[in-house]
């Protein structure tokens, strides 16, 4: 299973590089884009669910990278909930 990594920019300008175990994260986000704080939640909890449901399918258990990903970026959202005009940047795709 082709794993990768995507680099993302939060609304403060820090740089985080995250886990996924496929690459449907490809198919949820575009490199250079910017997506609103709460589209981007969205479009991650998909995105690495699909990924760890395809480990699942494959070794008969979820991936607990991707679902550490996801909780990681969740968590790391929180101080921008309250703003309506936080947006979080798709850097770049590591493959």
């Amino acid at each position: 299973m082709p794993e990768m990594r995507f680099v993302i920019a939060w609304p403060d300008g820090r740089k985080e590089t995250c886990y996924s175990p496929s690459l449907v994260i490809k198919d949820y986000f575009a490199e250079g884009q910017n997506y609103p704080l709460a589209d981007f939640l969205d479009r991650s909890r998909t995105a690495l669910t699909i990924a760890s449901d395809r480990v699942k399918a494959k070794y008969g258990y979820p991936c607990a990278l991707a679902l550490g990903q996801l909780s990681r970026i969740e968590q790391a959202a929180t101080p921008y909930l309250t703003d309506a005009e936080a947006e979080v940047r798709c850097e770049s795709f590591i493959l």
